[in-house]
């Protein structure tokens, strides 16, 4: 296998380690809007349904990496595809970007008796909004995905160009050997020929 094909499928894995959380995530955003009789709102589900399809078009090629490599070309093509449509994904789901999801709060005060002095003060904890962290992390993984399909999309043709080359050697080789034997199939006629004219030359 040459090295744009096990490029190829090491960055087809990380699209599906990728695909596989965020789509876990926006999941349960739709089932929480399906739950209460409400529609999921439309930023959210494009890029649920992109997610959804990037990681089984990422699966497929995958596993018939075989079969799709004599059509890579077509491989890179539906990739660029994807990116457009992680693109638009993730511009609808731009309002997350600036929001922040996690703050320091005041949990608490303590005291703390060291003998000849006590320490007193107030303790902060670290809070996070899960539903805001789990978009934020949904719309991260949609960039990222926008920049792997496009390596993939260019290592598909690399796949592609690698396989020609590899047929045309094949093609080659047979032409040479067939024109071989049909050298030695003419030798026999030609030394049969010669013969035949140095015995009318003695006759």
């Amino acid at each position: 296998m040459s090295f744009s094909g096990l490029s190829f499928i090491f960055w087809r894995i990380f699209q599906i380690v990728t695909l596989i959380p965020t789509l876990g995530m926006l999941a349960w955003f739709v089932d929480w809007y399906n739950d209460r009789n409400l529609l999921t709102p439309r930023s959210i589900l494009i890029l649920f349904i992109i997610s959804v399809l990037g990681a089984a078009w990422a699966l497929g090629t995958l596993f018939l990496y075989t079969r799709a490599r004599h059509s890579a070309n077509f491989v890179a093509f539906i990739d660029l595809l994807f990116i457009g449509a992680f693109i638009g994904a993730v511009y609808e789901l731009r309002g997350i970007a600036d929001a922040d999801c996690s703050n320091w709060q005041r949990n608490g005060s303590y005291n703390a008796d060291l003998g000849l002095f006590t320490v007193s003060g107030n303790s902060y904890g670290l809070t996070v909004d899960r539903q805001c962290a789990m978009l934020k992390a949904s719309w991260a993984f949609g960039i990222m995905n926008i920049i792997f399909f496009f390596i993939t999309a260019i290592l598909a043709l690399l796949v592609h160009r690698h396989h020609r080359h590899d047929t045309d050697r094949v093609v080659v080789k047979r032409e040479v050997h067939r024109s071989r034997h049909g050298h030695r199939s003419r030798s026999p006629r030609h030394s049969h020929q010669s013969h035949s004219r140095s015995r009318r030359s003695y006759v």
